[in-house]
């Protein structure tokens, strides 16, 4: 074959990452068509390189003849260890095929994983897996079920040991031996002395004594497909960068320093070639994908474990395991998805759970099939809604791993909430759950930025992302706030008054900043007699509004302002043109009525609210808020 024939196929990394040298290429084609050598530009084509890479194709679905094998296929207590092993084995070298060449050079030259997203995501799997084999461990409430989870991981990492993976093995391995699982004495006392054994070999193999002695051997022994542990190779390339020099006398390039480290790429870049004999199931492989994408502290974990086992736990202590050395390199880097890609996750998910357990097609499956589905993941933290006894929809279980998954990945802006703990001067609903805030004082919680309100056991469910109300310190908006007490203006319209509520029910605190004009009225009737006014409108306000809603009901809310500012207003000389009692009670109706139709929207609105919550659309989000604040 001719030299550029050789040059493309060979370093077929240069016209991904130029793309002149492509363009180039096409102009050379058409300067040797112009010279009647038409039959030589098959040679010289380089569209073929955007699919060369194997971790590009579709993953290959397992062919089964019942429906039944198909269900159980996505169950983690049912599937067997060589089972998930090969499909994290398919994850595992889909990742590591999409490291090209230069992403090595980079990271010589850098020595960090700074611009580097596909060695990242590498990392993020490799911790993601460690975290997930924990958090399966800590997800079971009992020392025997955590024995048998911890045991299964135990042949998944045989498996992986014989499937030559060793970079998922020290994933597994790492977090069976983390301190948050080897401290759990209850649980050890369930696992067999075979099982330990077999941790204790692992531990050996994964040892970073001697600089990995002993991986390097039972590396070096395998022959055809195997994963290597990615970041021993890394520490390797970046001590041959270190401790060769660029150049030698007379300032000539040290070729040795280069034929060295291409050595080292190349081995790596040579293994992405061997194809492993694996039959993936798609379905399993987005839910596995939805599993990994979760980042936890190693407080957050340490609190689970401690949770599971205290500190005075009476069991004896375990025999001490050696733990493996994690590589450096891929501690303390967790990059973390962007909104689009858990939505997209949780949709693929979601369409397999139906593909799988829908057998009707009608949208629903089994609360029993949820249950069974959801033991698959380390997080179960609510109570699904149904909207048919014993059936969940599509939607409810797209808004509860769309909630799960939100929580899990820590996504910070946008999402999480800064709930302060509040006292509600005025009748308030939960903004997740619709239920009333029963109570005194502090009965519930309220986002200082986006002013929604929740019961204590529902602020870490809550599905809604946070979206920072600018207009609260600047704008009346009291009739959406229901009430929460401020520190001491004191009305029932107070926004931002929520950073004293612990000083309401006391005596007046000192002032603070005067709300807008209009609200200055409602002062003076909450300084001293506090329950007469806040008692009288109850009657009058709460019977138009029987059963809980989703929303802050803003008119009902408009009529208690106009009532309370009624009895604080002085008596005006013109009495003649105050309506009657009759004309109030027309008044009073209507409100009824209007908010019977009120209730009804708001209802509708929250489901689509949900709805449009799981696939992330923030600008439609952001029209229903509008539409429904300017109802009032």
């Amino acid at each position: 074959r001719t030299l550029k024939e050789y040059w493309i196929q060979e370093f077929w990394t240069m016209f991904r990452l130029h793309s002149s040298l492509s363009d180039s290429m096409e102009q050379f084609q058409d300067l040797i068509r112009d010279q009647g050598q038409e039959r030589l530009c098959p040679l010289l084509q380089t569209k073929w390189i955007n699919d060369r890479h194997w971790s590009q194709k579709p993953s290959q679905r397992i062919k089964a003849n019942s429906s039944k094998k198909r269900k159980v296929s996505l169950l983690f207590d049912h599937l067997e260890p060589i089972e998930l092993a090969e499909h994290l084995t398919y994850l595992e070298f889909k990742s590591f095929c999409r490291i090209s060449f230069a992403d090595y050079q980079n990271y010589i030259r850098s020595c960090c994983m700074k611009d580097n997203p596909m060695m990242e995501r590498s990392i993020t799997l490799c911790n993601g897996i460690s975290q997930w084999v924990q958090l399966m461990v800590l997800s079971r409430p009992t020392a025997q079920l955590r024995a048998e989870v911890f045991t299964k991981f135990i042949h998944v990492a045989q498996s992986l040991h014989l499937m030559h993976n060793f970079n998922t093995l020290m994933a597994v391995v790492g977090g069976l031996c983390h301190s948050s699982i080897s401290r759990l004495k209850e649980t050890s006392l369930h696992v067999s002395h075979e099982v330990t054994k077999v941790l204790n070999e692992m531990t050996d193999l994964l040892s970073s004594c001697r600089n990995y002695d002993n991986y390097r051997q039972a590396y070096s022994r395998c022959a055809g497909f195997k994963i290597p542990i990615l970041g021993v190779h890394l520490k390797d390339l970046i001590s041959v960068n270190e401790a060769m020099s660029d150049y030698v006398e007379d300032n000539k390039v040290n070729v040795q320093k280069l034929q060295a480290l291409y050595n080292h790429i190349n081995e790596l870049i040579q293994l992405q070639q061997i194809t492993p004999q694996l039959d993936a199931n798609k379905d399993l492989v987005h839910l596995l994908t939805l599993s990994l994408d979760l980042y936890y502290t190693d407080d957050e974990i340490y609190e689970l474990s401690y949770t599971r086992e205290p500190k005075n736990s009476k069991a004896p202590p375990a025999t001490p395991s050696r733990p493996p050395v994690v590589v450096e390199w891929a501690s303390g880097v967790a990059p973390k998805p962007d909104p689009k890609t858990i939505s997209k996750h949780v949709q693929r998910m979601v369409d397999s759970v139906f593909k799988n357990y829908d057998h009707d097609e009608n949208g629903y499956i089994s609360q029993g099939d949820f249950e069974k589905i959801a033991a698959s993941f380390p997080f179960s933290f609510c109570v699904m809604d149904k909207e048919k006894e014993g059936l969940i929809s599509r939607e409810e279980i797209t808004a509860y791993f769309m909630r799960a998954s939100v929580i899990c990945s820590k996504l910070g802006l946008g999402f999480v909430h800064n709930f302060q703990e509040t006292t509600y001067m005025k009748p308030t609903f939960c903004d997740n759950c619709s239920g009333f805030l029963w109570g005194v004082i502090k009965q519930g919680y309220r986002c200082r930025d986006c002013g929604m309100n929740c019961h204590r056991l529902c602020k870490d469910q809550v599905a809604f992302e946070c979206k920072k109300n600018a207009k609260l310190s600047s704008t009346s908006e009291g009739p959406l706030t229901p009430g929460s007490t401020p520190g001491t203006t004191g009305g029932p319209e107070g926004e931002e008054g929520h950073t004293h509520i612990h000083t309401r029910m006391g005596p007046p605190a000192p002032a603070s900043p005067p709300e807008p004009s209009r609200l200055q009225p409602v002062q003076p009737s909450l300084l001293a007699p506090v329950p007469s006014s806040l008692l009288a409108p109850v009657s009058p306000s709460l019977t138009p509004c029987p059963s809980p809603v989703p929303q802050r009901k803003q008119r009902a809310y408009a009529k208690w302002e106009n009532r309370t500012s009624t009895v604080l207003k002085s008596r005006e000389p013109d009495e003649d043109i105050k309506p009657n009692y009759d004309a109030l009670e027309t008044e009073n109706q209507k409100l009824q009525k209007n908010n019977e139709t009120l209730r009804k929207k708001l209802r509708e609105t929250q489901r689509e609210v949900e709805i449009l919550q799981t696939l992330l659309k923030r600008h439609a989000l952001h029209s229903v808020v509008e539409d429904s604040s300017s109802s009032s």
